[in-house]
């Protein structure tokens, strides 16, 4: 391969024996959510000069393929890991897989095929297997969340920082009874964000109700159905993903409630979506492409033998738009 050849994304590169389409199905990603993934990722700014080739970095997701394919923060997640490590040589390999038994015998086969240079493991549990795992099998890896182990090299994002953030913006805004809704509560960084948004409307002697969705935006709406319907004081929402808050949006909708005016709305992360959304959404906000870069550095560290460590990101901030603060532009 020539120093000037380019490669876009590891959905387009053609490695030995498969194709752009065959790469594609192989992570079982389906035909519109697959479009969606490649519009994102293969735009000039991704086109970085590769010299060749070497074994990719494996990540691998438990996750319903159509969420994946409409929510941004992988794809800018992934923007960034890339901008650090294609210039060595080493694209980011992507699964979309139905469980974790799966996530661990594919593990188990690129260890015992060589297949990948390291692996990033994402969505940490309580208790989560998949740390030691790596261990055992010799498998370099990178732990993308909190601390769990001292054994592999960490890059962790405060949390609970911006979740107090979020929820004391409301507190100051005079609301006394606030809903939250989060991710699947067997996640790390999902129970975590409860737990702490829980702990803040205490402190504070404010009415914390509590929901879970998947991420999705059917949920969001479901979950924000109910709890209004349920507790009709409510006057303000936190979510954990944009597409969650998009949901809230369409359920304030459906039960009568006017954004901001009976009900705040804030999301989690910050994207386009969110900013061109009806209204525009307040929005938990960190560079998510920085996060990615902090993450490729990380993991050509581990593949160059260095030892483990814990990586802090920058601090998230809250950018304040007209889903709960009716004196912002509407636009």
């Amino acid at each position: 391969m020539g120093p000037a050849e380019r490669i876009r994304s590891t959905t387009s590169a053609r490695l030995p024996g498969d194709s752009g389409v065959a790469c594609g199905r192989a992570i079982g990603v389906p035909p519109a959510a697959l479009g969606r993934l490649r519009r994102a990722w293969m735009n000039p700014e991704r086109i970085v000069p590769v010299t060749h080739l070497r074994p990719p970095i494996g990540l691998a997701l438990v996750r319903d393929t159509e969420i994946l394919g409409a929510e941004p923060y992988f794809h800018d997640l992934i923007a960034g890991i890339e901008e650090v490590t294609l210039p060595q040589g080493h694209p980011v390999l992507l699964r979309v897989l139905p469980s974790r038994a799966d996530e661990d015998r594919l593990y188990r086969s690129w260890t015992d095929t060589r297949a990948v240079a390291a692996v990033l493991l994402v969505d940490i549990q309580e208790d989560d297997p998949r740390p030691a795992l790596s261990v055992e099998l010799g498998l370099p890896a990178v732990v993308v969340g909190p601390p769990v182990t001292e054994n592999l090299m960490t890059v962790w994002t405060d949390d609970d920082a911006a979740m107090r953030l979020a929820a004391e913006y409301l507190i100051g805004q005079g609301h006394r009874e606030i809903l939250h809704v989060g991710g699947p509560t067997h996640i790390r960084h999902s129970s975590s964000r409860r737990d702490t948004f829980a702990q803040t409307c205490a402190e504070a002697e404010v009415v914390a109700r509590l929901a879970t969705g998947d991420y999705s935006r059917a949920s969001g709406e479901a979950a924000t159905v109910a709890a209004l319907r349920e507790h009709p004081d409510i006057t303000a929402a936190v979510y954990d993903s944009d597409l969650m808050a998009l949901g809230g949006l369409d359920a304030a909708a459906t039960v009568g409630r006017g954004v901001p005016e009976s009900l705040a709305v804030i999301a989690w992360d910050d994207s386009t979506q969110a900013q061109l959304s009806t209204p525009p959404l307040s929005a938990i906000a960190r560079d998510t492409r920085a996060v990615g870069r902090l993450i490729g550095r990380a993991v050509l560290d581990v593949i160059a033998g260095e030892p483990a460590a814990v990586r802090h990101a920058a601090d998230a901030a809250l950018r304040v738009r007209r889903s709960s603060d009716r004196d912002r532009p509407v636009t």
